[in-house]
């Protein structure tokens, strides 16, 4: 669906949405994203080489 400008005179019409997510204090930390993951083990296989 594309986004237009509506007709004359006529107003916006927007839907708040919270987006926050409680997360208990007991919860494992994230798994970093595959960038990282790989420039982790890229740096890893760098200084083994040396």
């Amino acid at each position: 669906m594309t986004e237009h400008t509506p007709r004359p005179g006529r107003t916006w019409e927007t839907a708040l949405a919270r987006a926050e997510i409680v997360v208990p204090d007991d919860a494992p930390d994230p798994r970093s994203n595959r960038a990282a993951r790989r420039a982790l083990k890229r740096q890893q296989r760098k200084t083994r080489n040396r």
